[in-house]
């Protein structure tokens, strides 16, 4: 990739994560040639920044060799992310899912998840944890107009959307106290390759004009 970078292709989005957090190890270790980015995708990682096109040579020749541990759970604290399961696809997703409607909220909240990648939007993370036969395709109408915060399902992952864009991920909720991107802020992504996530539910509202 370059002269001073790497591609590198893996097998399957587990595999892409137990690299990567490899990678973070040994750099953290200084077992790693210095590189400036890391950047993880679904099937790949992008190595860029090498002092010489020889450090990304000489790399490139060992990571055949290398012994890629299983990915561990539980390292790390979790970043809790408050939700109000009130989406308008939760009909869609138990169907598909093969529960009831007022299950689909307690499934989700009971996963943990981890944050596999990064992309479509700034702050916008792509959630692993669900297992194989709780994924969900993509809505085939997808909508011109879905608002922040929405949590939905698309494929093997789970996303929160950090601004109003088009999308066509399935909606199960809302994570309305949550901000993903804030320019403010160091950093700036609430979301990084690696967090560990946890939904926890949000209690309904009050009704309006109900006494407290």
């Amino acid at each position: 990739m370059g002269r001073r970078g790497l591609l590198v292709e893996l097998a399957s989005a587990e595999a892409t994560e137990a690299f990567h957090a490899e990678l973070l190890r040994r750099r953290a270790a200084g077992e790693l040639p210095g590189v400036t980015e890391i950047v993880p995708g679904a099937a790949t990682v992008l190595l860029d920044g090498f002092a010489t096109p020889g450090a990304a040579r000489r790399l490139a020749a060992e990571l055949p060799g290398w012994r890629i541990p299983p990915l561990a759970s539980g390292d790390g604290s979790v970043l809790e992310i408050p939700v109000r399961y009130d989406g308008p696809d939760i009909p869609d997703v138990a169907a598909l899912w093969g529960v009831a409607e007022d299950e689909v909220a307690g499934i989700h909240a009971a996963t943990e998840f981890r944050v596999a990648f990064c992309g479509f939007a700034p702050g916008f993370g792509y959630l692993t944890g669900l297992g194989e036969h709780r994924h969900v395709p993509r809505r085939s109408d997808p909508r011109t107009k879905v608002p922040a915060g929405a949590v939905g399902l698309a494929g093997a992952y789970t996303g929160v959307y950090p601004r109003s864009s088009p999308g066509g991920w399935q909606l199960i909720g809302t994570a309305p106290e949550t901000v993903l991107w804030d320019t403010s802020r160091t950093p700036a992504a609430l979301l990084a390759p690696g967090t560990r996530v946890r939904f926890v539910p949000m209690s309904p509202p009050d009704p309006e004009g109900a006494p407290s």
